[in-house]
């Protein structure tokens, strides 16, 4: 049984992010992003044991990899984390970059083409680069937008980061009942709707990634059967000036069986993630169940 939330707790939580949010907003927008991207990777990342977690998925995942390769990820990929959690919360500031920036790749014209036909559109991607670089040009370039995602634990602490990431991207739908209505009828009228597929799930089929068996979610190849929805993923590639991105839209996804679809955007992914390892989010615990099974360590 889970233990129940400590609200005292969760507040404390709630009111020293918010702080610290306040204090990185009196910077202007670049230090902002370099600054709690430092803080992140200096202080909260190793107080909240992400390095120890990075180099755990990494041994792993890619058990080949060099030491000082895994050294410099334990460092960067908090970096990333912090970079991306002040652009999220600089609102018009993020957005006015991002939706100057264009739509590239293999699947951008069908993106369009679904935009001019009011085709649905579900556009899959991971916790990878800043997602939400990609999600904010695409409401630039005219598509009804809007995300599913997994509310956090601390109540106080969503309340703020839904509406952060609604002010981007399109309003957001909680995954589960709650939110299901919403995404259907926003499908339903050709909505393009942002799912993000790279969490372990209990219920999902064992997926390959990175040669692991990755319990994956099918809800995205599901809904784009049932609404005849164009199927692609995406992702906002962080550039090497840690500010920029490229946005990057991946070849569409045909329809077919779920698990083949889904495995499909696995492998993309996994691709987009080799090439730049240090701009996934190394700290979930994406394949906890066959370290179960395994009799290691299976976290949270």
């Amino acid at each position: 049984m889970a233990r129940p939330r400590n609200d005292l707790a969760d507040r404390a939580v709630d009111a020293a992010l918010r702080a610290g949010l306040g204090l990185a907003a009196a910077l202007p927008y670049e230090a902002r992003v370099r600054t709690l991207g430092g803080i992140v990777a200096r202080v909260l990342g190793p107080a909240a044991g992400w390095p120890a977690r990075i180099r755990e998925n990494l041994a792993h995942a890619v058990p080949d990899l060099p030491p000082d390769e895994v050294a410099r990820l334990a460092r960067a990929v908090p970096d990333q984390a912090g970079r991306t959690l002040a652009e999220l919360y600089a609102g018009e500031a993020f957005f006015a970059r991002a939706r100057r920036l264009p739509l590239q790749g293999p699947g951008a014209a069908a993106l369009e083409e679904a935009r001019r036909d009011g085709r649905a559109v579900v556009a899959v991607t991971g916790h990878f680069g800043n997602y939400l670089a990609t999600g904010a040009a695409m409401l630039a370039a005219g598509h009804d937008g809007g995300g599913l995602y997994r509310p956090m634990r601390n109540p106080h602490v969503n309340r703020h980061y839904a509406a952060a990431m609604a002010r981007v991207a399109g309003p957001m739908f909680p995954q589960g009942r709650e939110g299901l209505g919403g995404m259907l009828r926003h499908l339903r009228r050709g909505g393009l709707m942002v799912i993000l597929a790279d969490l372990w799930v209990h219920d999902g089929p064992d997926l390959a990634f990175f040669g692991r068996p990755a319990p994956t979610t099918l809800t995205p190849a599901e809904m784009a059967r049932r609404y005849d929805a164009l199927m692609v993923p995406f992702y906002g590639i962080r550039q090497p000036d840690g500010l920029g991105f490229e946005l990057r839209i991946g070849a569409p996804i045909g329809h077919g069986p779920p698990e083949a679809m889904m495995q499909a955007f696995n492998d993309d992914l996994e691709g987009v993630v080799r090439a730049h390892m240090d701009q996934w989010f190394w700290v979930h615990r994406r394949w906890k169940p066959e370290r179960r099974r395994q009799g290691g360590p299976a976290g949270s």
